[in-house]
């Protein structure tokens, strides 16, 4: 059992942070986006904490970027040195959901990557894919890629448009678990986090 997870997915932009928040909600747990970058004035912890229907304990990021781009990218603009050893976890008896900054190997730094600063926090994770043209290659490559770390996944979480034969054959390849599925919505709110909450309290 763990009380923390990794949310990271298959590509940028695909709906980490509606899942990371469901999982926020579902374990009253706490929140931590170890890389921002852009949007600063409206930041995934911000929207986590305008989703979820408790007082939630934001974890502050260790870096912020104002660039939207790759976060080893937005840090060379701005001159700013990322070093993956400055990223540590307080022991905490709370869950804690970290979100990850886009793709799997999606640089932080000139050396690292998204998977290595996994790694290094020696915490399992979810994976959360998009249904879309590609999305089966994406979703097994990350996946195999987990897998050759030896990086414990918990399982995955489809999000969007429900594709139920690219879904079946994701997770009979890949041998991980779909643990929950989290449909496209235009009203995004905290009555629509609650009810896809429910379906993720027994994950753990």
């Amino acid at each position: 059992m763990t009380n923390k997870i990794f949310v990271t997915g298959i590509h940028t932009n695909i709906g980490k942070t509606v899942a990371s928040a469901c999982l926020v909600e579902a374990f009253k747990a706490d929140y931590w986006k170890p890389i921002q970058a852009g949007d600063l004035h409206q930041t995934d912890s911000d929207t986590i904490k305008s989703l979820v229907d408790f007082d939630v304990q934001i974890i502050p990021s260790t870096y912020e970027l104002q660039t939207a781009a790759s976060p080893h990218y937005a840090a060379q603009i701005e001159d700013i040195i990322i070093d993956i050893q400055s990223f540590t976890i307080e022991n905490s008896s709370n869950t804690l959901i970290i979100e990850g900054a886009g793709g799997l190997c999606s640089p932080i730094n000139n050396e690292y990557l998204n998977i290595d600063l996994i790694i290094q926090l020696k915490v399992p994770v979810v994976v959360v894919i998009n249904n879309y043209l590609g999305s089966i290659n994406h979703s097994i490559m990350t996946i195999q890629t987990l897998q050759q770390a030896n990086i414990d996944i918990i399982g995955i979480i489809f999000v969007g448009d429900e594709v139920k034969s690219s879904e079946a054959f994701i997770v009979a390849h890949t041998n991980v678990k779909k643990i929950g599925y989290i449909p496209f919505t235009k009203q995004l709110d905290k009555q629509f986090i609650q009810t896809q909450a429910e379906q993720f309290k027994t994950i753990l």
